[in-house]
């Protein structure tokens, strides 16, 4: 395993024995509204310091982005990107899906990726060149070749309601052409599924890039494809994301292209950070 991949499994660890334990009784967490719809907990900032702080032991001149301590810039060819607990909605009402992302950036490409689901002990890594794991087992994306037969992830829109038309328009057109849809509501997660090929494919609309790093290289190191609704490489500045095996993602891509608002293409061309 990568040295950088061992650092970042230890944070993950160190940050999923928090989780774990304030999972024994969730009604005692405070929790604030960031925005509507949008929860964050005493959990997910002792779980973002407990990552950071052992990154930053190992690598004390790296860059962060953190869902909530933000950007830390440090002029470093390295920038770790983290979600400390994603599916935080999940996790306070108990219900089991819900897991830490971290990925590393070098010079602007994923190089690193962690996905830990600490309820199941599910360990999700990848290195770029070398394959992607869940727990020391090598994943592949699946063989599916006909969308019919699929099964594809998603998110519903939760927070910010501008594409909900647009997004309920894809989604009437995915469910007769798909074997079915899931939404467990955790987007690191959804695309480790596609990466283990337990999904066949996954889509949503304005993801952040916490949410999303990790699992992208998961799957391309799992031997699937990651784009935009293009099928472009705008996706982690946009928050456009779809993904699967090859043949599905193609697939995918056709079904989305009759949905593509202008807002959706204009978002392509901003950069988060």
């Amino acid at each position: 395993m990568h040295p950088m991949l061992i650092n970042a499994v230890k944070a993950a660890r160190k940050a999923g024995a928090i989780i774990n334990r304030a999972a024994q009784d969730v009604s005692t967490i405070k929790v604030m509204n960031k925005t509507y719809n949008d929860f964050v907990s005493e959990v997910d900032h002792a779980s973002e310091q407990a990552i950071i702080e052992t990154l930053k032991e190992a690598y004390p001149n790296h860059s962060f982005l953190g869902e909530e301590s933000g950007q830390e810039l440090n002029n470093s060819e390295y920038l770790w990107i983290i979600d400390p607990l994603d599916g935080t909605t999940n996790f306070l009402h108990g219900f089991p899906q819900y897991a830490i992302s971290i990925a590393l950036l070098h010079n602007g490409q994923l190089n690193q990726a962690v996905v830990y689901d600490p309820t199941n002990n599910l360990l999700f890594t990848a290195s770029k060149g070398r394959g992607a794991f869940l727990n020391d087992r090598r994943i592949r994306v699946s063989q599916r070749a006909k969308l019919q037969m699929s099964l594809i992830g998603t998110g519903f829109p939760f927070r910010d309601f501008q594409h909900l038309d647009t997004y309920m328009a894809m989604l009437k057109d995915f469910i007769p052409k798909t074997s079915g849809i899931r939404r467990p509501g955790a987007a690191a997660l959804d695309l480790a599924f596609v990466a283990a090929g337990w999904t066949d494919g996954f889509w949503e609309i304005n993801l952040s890039p916490w949410d999303i790093a990790a699992g992208a290289l998961l799957i391309q190191e799992a031997g699937g494809i990651v784009g935009d609704f293009e099928g472009n490489e705008s996706w982690i500045h946009s928050g456009n994301i779809v993904a699967g095996n090859p043949k599905i993602f193609a697939q995918m891509l056709q079904v989305l292209q009759p949905h593509l608002t202008e807002n959706l293409k204009t978002a392509a061309a901003v950069k988060r950070f």
